[in-house]
């Protein structure tokens, strides 16, 4: 048995796949093949290799048979600084256990469709400094471990929002470089919107993004949370103003010409009486250890709280329900993070339902109504509470008018003209047969005109007795 293993070990074929490839430095499962002049990849490869190391070569082409075998150890393949410029679809298919990927510093142009969909436990992959303009919504595909991507100092136009939005893609991406690109317009909105342990490190610098508020307000208030993406390269966040000679930085617009961006609030809430909201715990730390709430009043949210109006759901928010008015001001997050802890702070505001939001229709509605009762009791009085002008007549009994002056009067008449000389006292109702009534028609049934009275008051008016009031009388309301 001795004897039989001495003989494969000393065979060819046992040599050979226990060798060293030429111009290449092996250190047990490292293979170190750089600045060795190679324009392929030198074969055959130990199956035991970890790390393959090809940058600094002249390797132009990674094609599909490269690893003409399965590499099940290889987890670190570096091809950079070769002039690449053509990548297979099928160049990893025999590599699937890769996590790291440099292919930096090449001349790619383009990531085709599903071009890294084999490599599914990948998590770095460096794809900086190349010529890439063109970048399939496939290209990354079933990479479900990536955790770091580098596209800096590329021809990239247009920010791939798919690969943060909703986390579907790439659901545990906590790095991601844009920067020294050809950005022109970020969506600050969705990018606010994103987990800021993702924000911290989300690089824009060095792009000729075009200036405005929305992109000033994302940025400032990194700055005022710290973020590294922000803080450490704040004289590189620059972005282009129409007409001015040079760009300008970003975090100097608040309060300048022409755009005038003012800064916005950081975590204030608004709400209105008996309204459910949630207060987020928006940490910059990945694998929280733990974290809880601490109200305005000083109580520290741990569960469910009192009679279930404060809950801490699984993600650490705060879910406050039928808000009252005491549950305003300001709540404080302690978290825990990994290596340090970090506080962060929510100011609730909570509106009168009479005074904000939607609830002034019911309030207009109120106001109507009321109006509408004042308008029939001011109509009601009116009517039946004017009192009697004539001192003389109160108490007096007025006889029914004749028959035929119905077809004289309506609702819609105005009272008449009365003319200019003294009546005689109201006791006296003496009819005649006919009369002048208004404008000179003639008025069956007529009060005839009364003879002068001595004093003060014979130059009072009467009053037609035959007529009937009505809300569009111009008689006055005493």
């Amino acid at each position: 048995l001795s004897l039989l293993l001495a003989l494969s070990l000393l065979s060819p074929r046992g040599s050979a796949a226990w060798s060293c490839p030429p111009r290449c430095v092996c250190a047990s499962n490292l293979l170190s093949c750089s600045q060795a002049n190679l324009s392929a990849v030198p074969a055959p490869l130990p199956r035991f290799a970890a790390v393959l190391d090809l940058s600094h070569n002249n390797v132009s082409r990674l094609r599909a048979d490269w690893a003409p075998a399965r590499l099940p150890h290889l987890h670190a393949l570096l091809l950079s600084h070769n002039g690449l410029a053509f990548v297979s679809t099928e160049a990893f298919a025999h590599v699937p256990r890769l996590r790291h990927l440099d292919l930096s510093s090449n001349r790619l142009r383009t990531l085709d469709e599903n071009l890294f969909s084999d490599l599914g436990e990948l998590e770095v992959l460096l794809l900086y400094n190349n010529e890439i303009s063109t970048v399939d919504r496939t290209a990354f595909e079933n990479l479900g471990r990536l955790r770091k991507l580098y596209l800096g100092q590329n021809r990239i136009a247009r920010f791939p929002l798919e690969l943060l939005r909703e986390g579907t893609r790439l659901p545990q991406l906590a790095l991601l470089d844009l920067s020294a690109n050809r950005l022109r317009a970020v969506p600050a909105g969705e990018l606010q919107a994103l987990p800021a342990w993702l924000r911290d490190r989300l690089y824009l610098h060095n792009n000729p993004l075009a200036c405005d508020c929305p992109l000033f307000q994302l940025l400032d208030r990194g700055h005022r949370r710290h973020l590294s993406a922000v803080v450490d390269f704040q004289d590189e966040l620059r972005c282009v103003l129409p007409g001015a000679p040079a760009p300008i930085k970003i975090l100097a617009l608040a309060g300048q010409q022409p755009l005038n961006c003012s800064k916005a609030q950081e975590a204030v809430l608004e709400a209105h009486l008996g309204d459910s909201v949630t207060l987020g715990c928006d940490s910059r730390w990945q694998g929280v250890r733990s974290r809880h709430w601490v109200t305005p009043g000083g109580e520290r949210v741990l569960g469910d709280g009192g009679n279930g109006s404060v809950v801490l759901l699984a993600n650490g928010s705060l879910q406050l329900r039928a808000l009252r008015p005491e549950d305003a001001g300001t709540y404080a997050c302690w978290v825990a993070g990994p290596l340090l802890n970090e506080t962060l702070y929510v100011e609730l505001l909570v509106h009168n339902f009479t005074l904000h939001g939607p609830h002034d229709t019911l309030n207009t509605a109120y106001t109507t109504l009321v109006g509408c009762i004042l308008s029939v009791v001011l109509v009601l009085i009116y009517l039946y509470l004017t009192p009697c002008r004539c001192c003389c007549c109160r108490g007096a009994e007025k006889p029914p008018a004749p028959r035929d002056d119905s077809i004289n009067s309506s609702v819609l008449s105005t009272t008449p003209n009365h003319a200019a000389g003294t009546g005689e006292p109201c006791g006296s109702h003496i009819a005649t047969s006919a009369g002048t009534g208004q404008n000179g028609r003639f008025k069956g049934g007529g009060t005839p005109p009364l003879p002068a009275r001595q004093g003060p008051k014979a130059q009072r008016k009467v009053s037609d007795p035959d007529s009937v009031s009505s809300v569009f009388s111009d008689t006055p309301i005493v």
